[in-house]
Formats: structure tokens, C-alpha cells, sequence
């Protein structure tokens, strides 16, 4: 139990329906819709499409997504990736011979057909009992009226607004200010957009005026996308995969998403006592920072589109994850990890659901960097994700660029099982935070005891590629510490990550965390 005399927040405590968002406009829309009778899944669309509104720095109907589901009276747990592919125009090779070594990321070249949408349209259809149309009509509404932009949300927004341009820069800032909070933000094209999918369900975006609008705001760009690229848009299932930590199971999306590097994080980190030590401490965020790095390694070597990822056993075998935790120097940090490991081997929504069914959704939807690639649609403000920067142009790399491929993807909906039961959908916002983030909320309820909302509050660490960022939860005594370890140790500017999580109780009580770093909350009824 928290200490009350401490700022903080409570976990929400429910039974017939819980969610939990980044936004709290989101977090109505869902209740809303669990208390007219849709369950789950329908909770989790309607909601997602209203945080494309009111966090579009974030996410919208541009980007991707990724689902994990549990379905009512069911334990097992689908996966269903709605990633976009990249336009069968774009050749690594043609980059190559231009002096690229990398896809620019705020260039044309990085944007990827949008998944999303044909995702929503599926889950819908496959899970849903609410039709599409009453689902939309929350989304309509917000895009027409506009909704105030929250305090965590005009901080991101001034933080990207340099990325902004042409068309997203005239839809996406207040006369080139990044807005104050509480100013209202509308967007009536997407507005129109949401009216013609209800209308016509997946049809009304890729096929028609929506369509047309956004090939040829990429074509002017220089882009190579057609409309055939955009029509054959379309997700798929997939097995998840999983791996053990005490006595829980971590279960994430399998590639093209990086869901198993928080896997063999955790496998690397059973080699270690966390539970032994300071969850604050120097030693317990060098050791997790040592394991991050390598993990991070394995995942640029192997995360790939599904069709190209072909050493998925290798890197969740418990072999190669002693043979990496080997590597690391309890008392010395790494400078870098590819060179050791040879011879073995960003910006999202996160929002979870659980209905009185006990239906489970666990759903991300992101454009990866603040507004994406920072282009928009001309006609309809459709703002572009640039996840094709998750491509390498190493040629003979599984996660090269290429005609039609699915790019390596941060964003990584979780579920814990606990014997053989799914006891929490959860999700940790932060781009390549997320696998770390995922890793650290598991160490947190196992080695530490933590309840889903104190694991969430604590303070996080992150060795990526600005060194190592602690936030300031921790001490300066342990900022020294790492530092004479090597690290090179700095306070970030923005918090890392967010989080939301649900635990279902064996009790029939279902409880619910949402990360203070966002401006969201759980809401159940």
C-alpha cells in the first residue's frame, strides 16, 4: 500500500468493466461504451481513435498497430499485428546508390503504409459486438468540437513541433505555436475521414477520395506509394510468444514487433539477484542497463518483417541468454555491446481494456516519432507515421528495406500469465524504452512485490543512445555510483515511458493502473 501522506495515485478498483489510457476523454469514451454493451474490443477502437485526437503528437489513423487479445471464458491469448508495409517502389539498393547509409527519418521515405485502420475494421468484425459506425461517432465527435490539449500532451507537442511541415504544420500547430494547455484542438478532415469508414467501413479509407488524398500528398513528397500499395494493406494473426520470470509468464507480439527482447532482457536478468537488491539502487539499474544493451543488440541483429526473422529460437533460448548475461561486469559498464556478442550471435499510445466477460485487450497504435514523419495529408490532415526508419539499408540484413516489408517495430502490447492463467494485460509507452520498460514492470512485481500501480510510479532508468538516463526519483548518490562505473549518467528532459495495466483478480475484482507521467487514468464502473 502507497503511503498517503505522499503525492500518488490509487489503483482503481472495479467489476464489471475496467480501462485504462494515457488520456482521460479516452478512458470515458471506453466506459461509455463498456456500459452500452460493447465489450472489450469495441472499448479499445472507440478509444483509440479519440486518443488520435487528443494525443495526435502521438497517434492517429496514419500509423500502426498491435493487438493481444484474450478472449471471454479463454485463457489463450491471440496476437494481431497491424503493421503497414512500405510501397513495393522502395529499393534498398536505389537509396543506397543516392549515398544513403540510413532511411531519413523525417524523409518521405520513411513513411509506411498506414495498418491501423484495417485493423480496427478486423478486430471489429472478428471480436467486436458494436457496430463500426456507433464506435466512430466519440472520434467524429472530438474531431468536430475539438478537444483541450492536456498538460503531458502541450509538453510533447512543443518538444516536436519542429518536425512539423507543409500541410501537418498549417493542421498541427496554433499559427506555428505549439498550443498552451487548455486551448482546443480540432481536426474536421479527420472528422470526414472517420464519417466515410463508418459509412464504409475499411473501403472509406483506402479506397476513394481518403485514399486518393493520401498517395497523392506522398507522390508530391517524392514518395513512391500507389494506390495498389495502399488497397492491399492488410493485417494478420499471429502465435505470440512467451517466456518465464519467477512465477509469471511474459507474453508479447512476435516480430515484426520487439516484444522478445523483453524476453531474453529477463532471461539475462534471471542470472542476476534483483530481488536482492536497492530497486532504486546503482546496482540493480547498471545491471538491468548491462542486460538492455544486449538484448538491444540481438533485437537490431533479428527483428525483422515475420517473413525474414529467421533466428527467433536462438534468441529466446535460455543458452544464449547465460551465454550474454555472461558478458556482463558487475562492477563496470560496457561501451558497447555488437562487439562482444559477435560470436553469439518511440512516440505511442498504450490502452488497455478488460470487460465483465473478462475479455482482455491489450492494444499500441503509434507514428513512431513525435507526428511521425511530419508530413500530413493535403485534403484530409492525415498525418503520416515514418516507421520505415525502423528499415536498415545494410544490404543482406533481414530487416533491410524492401518492396512490401514490415519494418522492425517498437511499439509491444504485454500480457502476464500466472499458471496458465492471464491475469494482466499491461503496456509501457517510450518507444526503444518499451522492452526495458516491459522487463522492469516484470522485475517489479516479481522481485520487489510491487502492485501494478507502485510497479508503474517507480522511477526508470534507460541506457540507449544518449547514455544513460535516470530519472530524477533516483538519488545523486546513485547517479555517482554509475558514473564511476562508466556510465555516462543524465537526467532526461522528458519522463520515460508511460504505462497502463490491468490485473485480473482471481477475486472477480479487477484493478487498474495508469501512469502519472501521462495526463490519463483507469476507469472502471
Amino acid at each position: 500500500m502507497r503511503d498517503f501522506h505522499l503525492p500518488g495515485r490509487s489503483a482503481v478498483y472495479a467489476t464489471n468493466g475496467l480501462c485504462a489510457t494515457s488520456h482521460p476523454l479516452a478512458a470515458g469514451v471506453a466506459l461509455q461504451i463498456l456500459k452500452s454493451g460493447g465489450n472489450a474490443a469495441d472499448a479499445a477502437i472507440a478509444a483509440a481513435l479519440v486518443l488520435g485526437i487528443a494525443e495526435p503528437q502521438m497517434t492517429g489513423i496514419g500509423g500502426d498497430c498491435f493487438v493481444l487479445l484474450k478472449p471471454a471464458g479463454e485463457e489463450r491469448i491471440v496476437a494481431l499485428n497491424g503493421s503497414g508495409r512500405a510501397p513495393r517502389g522502395l529499393l534498398a539498393a536505389d537509396l543506397r546508390g543516392r549515398g544513403l547509409t540510413a532511411i531519413p527519418t523525417y524523409g518521405v521515405e520513411a513513411v509506411t503504409l498506414p495498418g491501423a485502420v484495417d485493423a480496427f475494421c478486423r478486430l471489429n468484425a472478428d471480436w467486436g459486438r458494436t457496430p463500426l459506425a456507433d464506435l466512430l461517432a466519440p472520434a467524429i465527435f472530438y474531431a468536430e468540437e475539438g478537444i483541450p490539449v492536456a498538460p503531458r500532451v502541450a509538453f510533447d507537442w512543443a518538444g516536436d513541433l519542429a518536425t512539423l511541415q507543409g500541410s501537418a504544420r498549417d493542421r498541427y500547430s496554433f499559427n506555428g505555436l505549439a498550443p498552451r494547455p487548455g486551448q482546443i484542438f480540432r481536426a474536421p478532415g479527420q472528422a470526414e475521414v472517420f464519417r466515410r469508414i463508418a459509412r464504409e467501413g475499411r473501403a472509406g479509407f483506402y479506397e476513394g477520395e481518403v485514399a486518393a488524398d493520401i498517395v497523392a500528398s506522398l507522390r508530391a513528397l517524392g514518395g513512391t506509394h500507389t494506390a495498389e500499395d495502399l488497397a492491399a494493406t492488410a493485417c494478420s494473426y499471429a502465435e505470440p510468444v512467451s517466456g518465464a520470470y519467477g512465477d509469471l509468464d511474459l507474453v508479447e507480439h512476435p516480430p515484426n514487433g520487439q516484444g522478445a527482447t523483453a524476453i531474453l532482457m529477463l532471461n539475462i536478468l534471471k542470472h542476476f539477484d534483483i530481488a536482492a537488491m536497492d530497486p532504486t539502487g546503482f546496482a540493480r539499474a547498471h545491471i538491468e542497463a548491462e542486460a538492455a544493451k544486449l538484448a538491444y543488440d540481438a533485437r537490431n541483429r533479428f527483428i525483422a518483417d515475420p517473413d525474414e526473422t529467421t533466428r527467433l529460437d536462438h534468441m529466446l533460448s535460455p543458452e544464449t541468454a547465460a551465454r550474454l548475461a555472461a558478458l556482463i561486469n558487475p562492477a563496470r559498464a560496457m561501451p558497447a555491446a555488437a562487439p562482444l556478442t559477435e560470436a553469439i550471435h518511440r512516440e505511442t499510445i498504450y490502452l488497455t481494456v478488460v470487460d465483465r466477460d473478462r475479455m482482455a485487450v491489450s492494444l499500441i497504435y503509434s507514428i513512431f516519432h513525435g507526428f511521425g514523419s511530419g508530413f500530413a495529408s493535403e485534403r484530409f490532415g492525415i498525418n503520416f507515421q515514418n516507421r520505415g526508419a525502423g528499415f536498415t539499408l545494410t544490404e543482406g540484413h533481414p530487416n533491410e528495406a524492401g518492396p512490401g516489408k514490415r519494418p522492425m517495430h517498437t511499439i509491444i502490447p504485454g500480457m502476464i500469465r500466472k499458471g496458465g492463467r492471464v491475469m494482466m494485460p499491461f503496456g509501457v509507452m517510450g518507444g526503444a524504452y518499451q522492452p526495458c520498460g516491459h522487463a522492469r514492470f516484470v522485475s517489479n512485481l516479481v522481485d520487489f512485490g510491487m502492485d501494478p500501480q507502485q510497479a508503474i510510479d517507480a522511477p526508470r532508468s534507460f541506457s540507449g543512445t544518449e547514455g544513460m538516463q535516470l530519472e530524477r526519483g533516483y538519488s545523486e548518490a546513485v547517479r555517482r555510483e554509475l558514473a564511476a562505473m562508466g556510465h555516462e549518467v543524465s537526467i532526461p528532459e522528458t519522463p520515460i515511458g508511460g504505462a497502463q495495466a490491468i490485473l485480473i483478480g482471481e477475486d472477480g475484482v479487477l484493478v487498474g493502473a495508469s501512469d502519472p507521467r501521462k495526463d490519463g487514468c483507469a476507469l472502471g464502473y
